[in-house]
């Protein structure tokens, strides 16, 4: 008898998949808990960071998101940023890395990070509200 495909690799321990996935789960939020918090008023702690260009940011954003462009992010850019909150970072969509690109540069100056899962095509599709003037093909644009 040949074994599974799906369990070819053996599945860790309990206690390995509690720490790897209580340690994913410190790196990224879902945009569903990020929309509840929005619309319930619970925003403080965080800001949420559209980590694209300038362009991308006008086209279609996460309501109440400040723009950070990954390619910008220096000390001098960074200054006036608040280093007691978390930044959640996000991009175009899992085919685009502008979100990681900005946790890792945002984290690599001091800050504290977070990835929204899926960028802003999953929150678009979604339905969750978005500022600007979304037309079709969002794009990565970083």
């Amino acid at each position: 008898m040949t074994t599974a495909r799906t369990l070819a690799v053996p599945a860790p321990s309990p206690e390995a998949a509690k720490a790897y996935f209580g340690a994913e789960l410190g790196f990224e939020v879902d945009p569903d808990d990020l929309v509840r918090d929005l619309e319930t008023g619970r925003t403080e702690g965080y800001v949420v960071v559209e980590t694209r260009a300038e362009e991308a940011f006008a086209q279609a954003r996460i309501p109440g998101a400040i723009n950070l462009p990954y390619r910008d992010l220096t000390p001098e850019s960074t200054a006036h940023l608040d280093r007691d909150l978390v930044y959640v970072c996000y991009c175009e969509s899992t085919n685009c890395n502008a979100a990681t690109k900005g946790a890792f540069k945002l984290a690599e100056l001091g800050f504290t990070v977070k990835r929204l899962s899926g960028g802003i095509t999953s929150w678009i599709a979604a339905g969750y509200p978005v500022e600007g003037t979304v037309t079709p093909g969002i794009r990565c644009a970083c």
